[in-house]
């Protein structure tokens, strides 16, 4: 994660599109088109500003002006994508050249806005953009409710579900591990509880999704 960025629980308030341009009565005009939208504008005249402000997991993309007067946005966006942040970012700038736009779409934007845009452009790319935040968020809290399923699990549970999932039969699971057949099945009734797993084949998609080896 970026240096000055810090992330706070996920928000249940409305999504937010923060804008970071340096020309005032950019920042007013978009503040005014996000606000319409329902959605929650939060601007910044500079990189800077914008990497001091503590960022919450809510549903949110990036309005980033390439032209700043500290950090330029692509260096902003380079800097954050270093840092792992996922959040979609809109470009727009009053010199789109091939070059530049090449490059901040290798850099991860979702889109590139020449100034002057029309608004629904810019809105459409939002709308876009905050549908990717949100269902990035609900892998991710999707995926941490897996892993603290599978953190409940004991060690041996553990070893049971690494050997069940690579499709070994109760039988060869308890050779393998020194233990009787039927401490197998209960071991594996409740590696299906824990993770929450209605089939043995859900229990190895969720193998899958975990990264499970062939040594866990």
């Amino acid at each position: 994660m970026s240096e000055g960025i810090q992330r706070s629980p996920i928000s249940r308030g409305p999504q937010t599109v923060f804008v970071v341009d340096d020309d005032v009565s950019v920042r007013e005009s978009l503040e005014g088109l996000i606000a319409t939208e329902g959605w929650q504008p939060v601007v910044f005249a500079s990189a800077q500003e914008f990497l001091s402000y503590p960022l919450c997991s809510a549903p949110s993309c990036l309005i980033l002006d390439l032209s700043l007067p500290d950090i330029n946005g692509l260096e902003l966006q380079e800097r954050l994508a270093v840092g792992g942040s996922e959040l979609p970012i809109i470009i727009i700038t009053g010199h789109g050249d091939v070059p530049t736009t090449v490059r901040a779409m290798k850099a991860g934007a979702v889109e590139v806005l020449t100034k002057p845009f029309v608004d629904e452009d810019l809105l459409v790319a939002i709308r876009n953009s905050l549908t990717t935040s949100s269902a990035a968020i609900e892998l991710k809290a999707r995926h941490r409710a897996l892993e603290e399923c599978y953190d409940s699990l004991s060690p041996r549970e553990r070893e049971v579900m690494g050997l069940v999932i690579q499709g070994h039969l109760n039988k060869t699971v308890g050779f393998q591990l020194g233990i009787s057949e039927i401490t197998v099945k209960a071991h594996r009734g409740q590696v299906m509880r824990k993770m929450k797993a209605r089939s043995f084949a859900e229990l190895v998609n969720i193998g899958a999704k975990l990264g499970l080896g062939q040594h866990n």
